[in-house]
């Protein structure tokens, strides 16, 4: 499918809102934006939320399949959704689901023949203290009854919008999947439909009854713009900065000499937390570590003669005695001074050069 240019411009602005390098945050958004042109996420949605975040289509998918209100296959022009966990189950939303299936002739994830109503059961709708509900394009219906539910999908069918006990005035599935895309809703008076319900209101009730407030706050206090908000805390930030007393200087510190060779290399602090992990993890030859004062830094000297070996290997052994009087097989003293002038000498045992692999004795 070629979406239209309306949707190209919107996606443009949905990935101009993420820094450059993190444009893939504008994946969740784009989903809905196309399922606000199809009714569901196509195929080739997928491939168009790859195409313009420079993702494959295996990661797209992976986050489409994953939320629930990504659809799949095409879905109506209303979403039905009728919770039937526990608590709206208790207080019989099951009931409720099952009348709407019968009526309808749909199951769940079904969707009538006219296009209009896709019904679904829903795990939770996280509004246990008005159960049991519905919701329509996830708007509520709270309190629901089987009566009142099929009242309000007849009314969607005959082409009317109800009014949710919540929220906002109903929209179409397809122009709420513009408004999770992060876009406003554009009809005249449609956000100040509605109100809040009563349960949720329970706290600022009891509140008022008992005189319980925040200290210093005055309801009455306008709320202020984003712009001006802003504003006020620049104007307050720069007010601290100008207060501030300038610092004195600090005097200079002389170098501390520490006769160390290493190059300067910046503290631990300046490296990403994954390279200091790794260093302190599995550190090798090539890892810089700061210098510390008085500390050199070791340099690679000649090796040992064999004759300063036996004096550190002498001097080891004196230092730990065996811990019973019986020595482990080929551990005598004899036959490792026997092995060792052989070694330095090129001879075996019967006189013959170590490199003559024949075994006759002869040097070649």
């Amino acid at each position: 499918m070629s979406f239209t240019e309306t949707t190209r411009a919107r996606a443009r602005e949905i990935i101009a809102r993420y820094p450059a390098d993190r444009s893939r945050s504008a994946l969740l958004p784009l989903l809905h934006l196309v399922q606000s042109e199809e009714g569901y996420v196509s195929p080739a949605g997928v491939e168009f939320c790859a195409e313009v975040l420079g993702l494959n289509k295996a990661q797209v998918g992976a986050v489409a399949t994953f939320y629930t209100m990504y659809k799949r296959k095409p879905t109506g022009d209303y979403l039905v959704s009728v919770c039937t966990n526990t608590m709206c189950d208790v207080l019989g939303g099951q009931k409720v689901y099952d009348t709407l299936a019968e009526h309808l002739g749909v199951g769940h994830e079904e969707t009538t023949a006219d296009g209009k109503i896709t019904l679904e059961h829903a795990e939770c709708l996280a509004a246990c203290d008005y159960g049991p509900v519905m919701t329509v394009n996830y708007d509520f219906f709270d309190n629901v009854e089987p009566q009142a539910a099929l009242d309000v999908v007849e009314e969607l069918r005959a082409g009317g919008r109800p009014m949710p006990t919540r929220g906002a005035r109903l929209c179409t599935l397809k122009e709420m999947a513009v408004q999770l895309a992060g876009f406003a809703d554009e009809r005249d008076g449609a956000v100040a439909d509605g109100g809040p319900g009563e349960p949720s209101l329970r706290g600022l009730r009891l509140a008022e009854q008992h005189g319980v407030s925040v200290p210093g706050f005055d309801p009455k206090t306008p709320i202020r713009s984003k712009a001006e908000a802003d504003r006020a805390a620049a104007e307050a930030k720069a007010k601290a900065e100008a207060a501030k007393p300038a610092p004195a200087p600090e005097p200079a510190k002389p170098e501390a000499a520490t006769g160390s060779t290493a190059p300067d290399v910046k503290a631990p602090d300046a490296k990403s937390p994954q390279v200091r992990t790794a260093e302190t993890r599995q550190p090798d030859a090539s890892t810089p570590a700061p210098d510390a004062p008085g500390t050199k830094v070791p340099v690679d000297g000649p090796a040992p003669a064999p004759r300063d070996a036996r004096a550190a290997e002498a001097a080891g052994v004196a230092s730990n005695p065996p811990a019973g009087d019986g020595k482990p097989a080929g551990d005598a003293a004899g036959a490792q001074e026997r092995n060792l002038k052989e070694a330095e000498s090129g001879t075996g045992a019967d006189g013959a050069d170590p490199a003559d692999a024949s075994g006759t004795g002869v040097r070649k």
